[in-house]
């Protein structure tokens, strides 16, 4: 499996993919012959340009099954965070309309909605629970109201690595008359995406954390994408689909590279004989479990999160260490040729929840699938020395 990932190697032991994980190779290839051989204006008729089209048109439609949803639910963009923004200036908002984001998200899921207070908007915010690092409903209950048309919420925190029952929080977003918007980029790299079965009206993620390109896919439910300010010229009239948040249309070469990415995923689960995201998470579980328990064990360590993997856990590993610099230590550790990473990871008022310097943060291990048991040991090595 690591044959895909020609950037892994036995000299450096990448830890830090919760930032972005290794490309595929045959992402890379895609990306290659697309430019190569099919870098042509999109739309016309001659017979190179109608082949972009529809490679570009297969990149979508292999993102849809990624996230189980259609292809006109689809929105592709250079970042999740640029997403985001442009779905926050397309909602239709009133004076007084009220908005609920969390302390734990990435500020990608928050700045652009604190930003609408400008317009009258009333922005509340769902606070997590320091002791355990959980979002909870009984907290959502208390920023609720008549008034709230969005709720807005990591499935998985980037520093607790904190599975969050996504399905019920939307079910009572629901249920209160609002909309739910979710962010998945650290739930994605780990767990199966069924944005039909969380039923979330909004969904992103960041598709180079899978491996694939850097490119951001928002899904965004057929009736709330119809029903946003197109952002398109108008003259193009209002029946763009996804194109109404796609100004300038998406990246053609890394879009025309998406099916590799798919085929990979879908490789993977027919070489095990099941579901990719099923052996990713069994896999990564046995991988991550060491580190917890060391971390957990360690005198003087502070460890965001849950100490047992299990469904509820990603293998996100955030800590601190009682008198050490988080840069002292991860700068350490790059001694060993061990890539990890200190900071607040744009999760800068989660940090200050917590009473952590935010410019320092935390330490940060993020492991993928792709990792191996010998990174690990050599990992722990590199800790059992250091702290």
């Amino acid at each position: 499996m690591r044959a895909h990932f020609p950037a892994l190697s036995d000299e450096w032991a990448l830890m830090d993919n919760a930032g972005g994980s290794p490309p595929l190779f045959g992402v890379i290839e895609a990306v290659h012959d697309y430019m190569r051989y099919r870098q042509v204006n999109l739309g016309a008729s001659y017979t190179l340009s109608a082949d972009a089209t529809a490679r570009v048109a297969a990149g979508t439609t292999a993102m849809a099954q990624l996230v189980g949803c259609d292809p006109d639910e689809v929105v592709l963009g250079p970042s999740s965070t640029l997403l985001v923004r442009l779905l926050a200036s397309s909602l239709r908002f009133e004076p007084g309309d009220e908005i609920v984001v969390t302390n734990l998200d990435h500020e990608s899921n928050i700045a652009p909605w604190r930003e609408l207070a400008d317009r009258g908007v009333v922005v509340r915010e769902w606070r997590f629970d320091v002791p355990t690092g959980d979002l909870t409903l009984a907290a959502l209950e208390n920023v609720l109201t008549e008034r709230t048309k969005l709720v807005c919420f990591p499935h998985v925190s980037n520093l607790y690595g904190t599975v969050h029952d996504a399905q019920a929080f939307v079910r009572r977003i629901h249920e209160a008359g609002a909309l739910a918007c979710v962010d998945g980029v650290a739930f994605a790299p780990h767990r199966r995406v069924d944005v039909r079965a969380i039923g979330a009206d909004f969904y992103f993620l960041s598709l180079y954390k899978l491996s694939g390109p850097h490119e951001g896919l928002l899904y965004a439910r057929r009736d709330r994408l119809r029903a946003t300010r197109s952002l398109a010229f108008p003259f193009l009239g209002d029946d763009l689909g996804p194109y109404r948040l796609q100004p300038g249309n998406v990246n053609h070469e890394l879009t025309a590279s998406l099916p590799a990415l798919l085929a990979y995923y879908v490789g993977l689960g027919k070489h095990h004989g099941g579901d990719a995201f099923a052996v990713i998470e069994a896999h990564e579980a046995f991988l991550a479990q060491p580190i917890l328990d060391f971390l957990h064990a360690r005198k003087g360590v502070r460890l965001l999160g849950r100490a047992r993997m299990g469904p509820d856990r990603v293998p996100t590993i955030s800590f601190t260490v009682e008198g050490r610099r988080s840069q002292e230590v991860v700068r350490v550790l790059d001694t060993h040729r061990i890539g990890t990473r200190f900071g607040n990871f744009y999760s800068y008022r989660t940090v200050e929840a917590l009473g952590i310097d935010p410019q320092d943060g935390v330490v940060r291990v993020s492991l993928f699938h792709a990792n191996t048991p010998a990174e690990v040991t050599r990992l722990l090595a590199a800790l059992e020395a250091t702290i």
